[in-house]
């Protein structure tokens, strides 16, 4: 689609759906909210990591609107009251309920190395976010949780087809050990989420530099492809792939994970050889 046809055909739809400019506005703005809220809840879990006083607890953290959700315990109120200045240190968090108790039997007996609690930060951080640059995915409800490279996905997909991918764009992440997909399948609203994600599709500006560093960033992730040798190119929402790889499978999966960036509007893979 010419770059100059979004706007017009977003409106046009819209009015032929009943569908209101305020609507699909939102719509994006509810996108950029999950994006940030994942960054959000990493660097949290970061933070968390790194503070010596907080990092023997087994904490629990959400992120929605700039309110951060403090869960599970510590020893005493001073570590309570710690945990949710860190949080608010955070850039973006604004307030944050903290319902983290406290207790004697609070530290765990044998607490997560402080490497592997940034490694599960990073990890569910990672999944979010090839979840939110999906065009399939990118709008549905899913949590992620890591715990020692076993992801947790749980919230609704719309169709069975939406749940697998889902799975599986977390099981092809690097570092993930095991995938526990406990999404449910909620077809209430699918039509007009679908419609809604398409007018949110028309409507968005999404730049060529974007595309291709969400390609590249997905590359890089996939615990199935050597990024290093691919080069990606974005022209108008055509993607072109150059570089080598090691088998056909590999070369259909970079085409394929390409293709479901949103944004995309083709891919190619013609310059991306098969070494012998």
């Amino acid at each position: 689609m010419p770059p100059f046809k979004p706007l017009m055909l977003a409106a046009s739809t819209a009015l032929l759906l009943g569908l209101t400019p305020l609507a699909s506005q939102a719509a994006e703005g509810a996108l950029a909210a999950q994006l940030d809220a994942a960054r959000q809840e990493g660097s949290i879990w970061t933070a968390f990591a790194l503070n010596r006083h907080l990092n023997p607890f087994k904490l629990e953290i959400g992120v929605e609107d700039g309110v951060a959700t403090l869960g599970g315990k510590v020893e005493n109120e001073v570590q309570k009251e710690l945990a949710e200045q860190v949080a608010l240190s955070i850039e973006g968090i604004d307030s944050v309920d903290n319902r983290i108790e406290v207790g004697g039997d609070a530290v765990e007996g044998n607490p997560p190395a402080m490497v592997q609690r940034l490694e599960d930060a990073s990890l569910a951080a990672t999944v979010k976010s090839k979840l939110l640059w999906n065009s399939t995915t990118r709008g549905l409800d899913i949590q992620v949780r890591s715990e020692t490279g076993n992801v947790t996905l749980s919230g609704n997909a719309q169709t069975p087809a939406a749940k697998e991918l889902a799975g599986q764009l977390a099981a092809n992440t690097d570092g993930v050990r095991e995938v526990f997909n406990h999404l449910s399948i909620s077809t209430a609203d699918s039509t007009s989420s679908e419609v809604q994600a398409t007018l949110d599709d028309a409507r968005e500006d999404i730049s060529d530099s974007w595309i291709t560093s969400k390609v590249e960033a997905s590359f890089l992730y996939s615990r199935n492809l050597d990024a290093m040798n691919i080069s990606v190119d974005t022209a108008d929402g055509l993607v072109s792939l150059r570089g080598s790889v090691l088998s056909s499978a590999e070369k259909r999966l970079a085409v394929e994970i390409a293709r479901n960036i949103r944004g995309v509007r083709g891919v190619d893979a013609d310059a991306l050889r098969i070494s012998s």
